[in-house]
């Protein structure tokens, strides 16, 4: 099976209902950082040295979303970003949440990584 962040987000249309239960459960625990809120929202904060480094992520997250089609709501402040995340279609959690959620995360290892070779 593939992981969340190889996967594709796929646009919701209506009509399914939320994740709920075991199977929000399973997702969930693929990205342990994200918090369920409620059952109908995801949402992390990531932590960055300065607003330039905090700028840079969710530049790359807006264009990671434009690419997905699935749009989080996004919150910048110097040193950090909060991302929130869930399917306006149906009001709540779909798999697409959660594969957003992955390639987010894996954007966030890179930028980590990017910033440690700098700092050698």
């Amino acid at each position: 099976m593939a992981g969340l962040a190889e996967k594709h987000c796929v646009p919701c249309r209506g009509g399914v209902p939320p994740l709920a239960g075991a199977e929000l459960d399973a997702l969930a625990r693929q990205v342990p950082e994200w918090k369920v809120v409620d059952g109908h929202h995801i949402v992390r904060a990531f932590k960055f040295p300065d607003f330039r480094q905090a700028l840079a992520f969710v530049n790359s997250v807006g264009e990671l979303a434009e690419e997905q089609g699935h749009h989080p709501d996004i919150l910048l402040a110097w040193g950090k970003a909060e991302i929130t995340t869930w399917t306006h279609a149906i009001n709540g959690l779909t798999e697409s949440d959660f594969i957003l959620a992955a390639k987010i995360d894996a954007l966030y290892t890179h930028a980590l990584q990017s910033r440690q070779n700098l700092s050698r």
